[in-house]
């Protein structure tokens, strides 16, 4: 990599530390903020997803911070084994992602400190109420619109980006049979047709696409690509050497035509595309107010989804092209929407131009880049390396 890239990266990386840091203790209970300024709520599903930057960062004043993060939601669990949306409080109920990001964030922590027994009994509950989501006793969670971190969009029954989490969780806490059960069903193909026979059961691949759909249901699903739930296909080993390898060419020819028609102003991918439009049937009337083409749910650039995106790059062993995206990216965080700071670590851009959107001094966006930056340094991808080992 050129010298003056590398800089770029290394100062980001600093940066992003500075963020972690400055977050690191909110005005609920001491816990961390999940944005500079804007949100001083520990949002769970945040949180969990910055373990991955927090416990490559080597730092132990977050190790020990993010440690307590989890015993205190562990204490909040309820009693069927649900982890609540807000970490310090047990009756913000509700979400499909925080249980599998909580079995997630175990899963990491054990690896990371090597305590195998790290929080098991709040574990073994969270497995079970895991195991109550999947329909017909399936493996295959299920959830209701609106219920993971996309607030503004619908994705109903089984959607890829729960179940990733939930597969790469499974690996991590040794419940092989669970995952491999978990794997085989996600790769049943969707149901197409006005019926659906009682013996076939729908699963996540798409005849003819190299990605998997963001959801289905019965005969419902929808194909617009997921780029969050096929990052973590690609890191967890769901998604096979060879199928990852046509899921990245794959994405990068899309970008570039979406560049080529204005949709999309930066090196990096959308989370979501393509971009439902008001006149599709997937429109909601709500998208008019917050979630409009290219924005938000719908397209905007989230960092840390291309910091996950980066990583999967590496997974594929697409090491060059890993490079030159997390150059992007590290450009892409400088940009901040109101803060006076070097790097605003922002929480979304808009796909068309590229602009910060949300809020500066993002958790997850400084902790997702300081994962990608280690994926790249290093060529390998901690904690997801031994999930595509089986």
């Amino acid at each position: 990599m050129a010298s003056p890239d590398w800089k770029v990266i290394e100062r980001a990386k600093d940066a992003a530390v500075e963020v972690l840091l400055h977050n690191l203790h909110g005005p609920y209970r001491g816990l961390p903020r999940t944005a500079g300024w804007g949100y001083p709520e520990p949002y769970t599903r945040d949180l969990m997803i910055a373990s991955l930057g927090v416990l490559v960062s080597g730092n132990g004043k977050l190790t020990k911070a993010w440690r307590r993060v989890l015993e205190v939601q562990a204490k909040h669990q309820t009693p069927l084994g649900h982890i609540p949306s807000l970490v310090h409080d047990p009756d913000d109920r509700g979400a499909s992602d925080t249980t599998p990001l909580f079995l997630l964030a175990v899963g990491l922590f054990r690896e990371a400190t090597g305590e195998s027994d790290f929080l098991e009994g709040p574990t073994e509950k969270a497995l079970t109420w895991m195991q109550y989501q999947g329909p017909c006793d399936r493996v295959l969670v299920a959830q209701l619109p609106t219920s993971d971190w996309r607030d503004e969009q619908w994705v109903l029954g089984y959607g890829l980006y729960v179940n990733t989490v939930l597969y790469a969780a499974l690996r991590l806490l040794g419940q092989h049979d669970r995952a491999d059960a978990l794997r085989d069903m996600m790769e049943h193909f969707t149901v197409k047709g006005e019926r659906q026979n009682r013996h076939v059961h729908e699963g996540l691949v798409l005849r003819r696409k190299p990605y998997y759909a963001m959801w289905s249901y019965k005969v419902y699903g929808s194909e617009r690509f997921d780029l969050l739930g096929n990052s973590l296909a690609i890191l967890s080993g769901l998604a096979s050497p060879t199928r990852a390898g046509y899921l990245v060419k794959w994405i990068e020819a899309e970008c570039e035509g979406l560049r080529k028609h204005g949709d999309l102003a930066v090196e990096l991918p959308p989370n979501f595309f393509p971009y439902v439009r008001p006149e599709d049937p997937d429109w909601m009337p709500r998208y008019d107010k917050y979630n409009q083409p290219g924005e938000y749910h719908n397209g905007g650039i989230w960092p840390f989804i291309c910091g996950f995106y980066v990583a999967a790059l590496v997974a594929a062993e697409r090491h060059r092209l890993a490079e030159k995206r997390l150059v992007a990216l590290a450009e892409l965080v400088r940009l901040p929407r109101v803060a006076d700071v070097a790097f605003g670590f922002n929480e979304w851009h808009r796909a068309q131009d590229g602009t910060a959107q949300g809020q500066d001094w993002q958790t997850w966006s400084a902790a997702m880049y300081l994962y990608a930056a280690h994926c790249v340094e290093t060529q390998t991808t901690p904690f997801f390396d031994r999930c595509r080992q089986r």
